[in-house]
């Protein structure tokens, strides 16, 4: 266990603050590098705030819950675990129309949207991302 992870436990379990440095994600422990940067849960990249906010703006929430865990569609938390990145764009492209999931392809916000949605739901995933509001980095 890295000496982040180790203080990022530490401040967890005794309520103190989180460790400042960007989050590890489970991608880099195994020599990938995360497609997003992280800050204290909530403070993010680019990229990862746009795809935040296209999340947002869809109300993806109204199926798959404001925390990514489920409701009337499945957990994005669990989903992102196994899906490749190619799987999750055609499955919101694509729709899945058989398990209630349309389709967005015809939505210009996701088509240009869609690489920072992956982005911001695989950090969700991965646990480095917190739910609730996100800020920049350095804000």
């Amino acid at each position: 266990m890295s000496k982040t992870n180790i203080l990022l436990l530490l401040a967890t379990t005794i309520g103190a603050p989180a460790y400042a440095e960007p989050a590890t994600p489970p991608a880099v422990a195994s020599g990938g590098k995360p497609p997003y940067t992280v800050v204290d849960g909530n403070k993010v990249d680019a990229n990862t705030l746009e795809g935040w906010h296209t999340w947002r703006a869809l109300a993806c929430d109204r199926c798959h819950g404001a925390r990514q865990e489920g409701s009337t569609g499945p957990s994005l938390i669990d989903s992102l675990q196994h899906m490749t990145e190619e799987q999750f764009k055609s499955a919101v492209l694509d729709g899945r129309p058989d398990k209630g999931m349309p389709y967005y392809y015809g939505s210009k916000m996701v088509v240009e949207n869609i690489d920072n949605l992956y982005i911001y739901l695989k950090g969700r995933s991965d646990g480095a991302i917190s739910s609730g509001h996100l800020y920049p980095i350095g804000k």
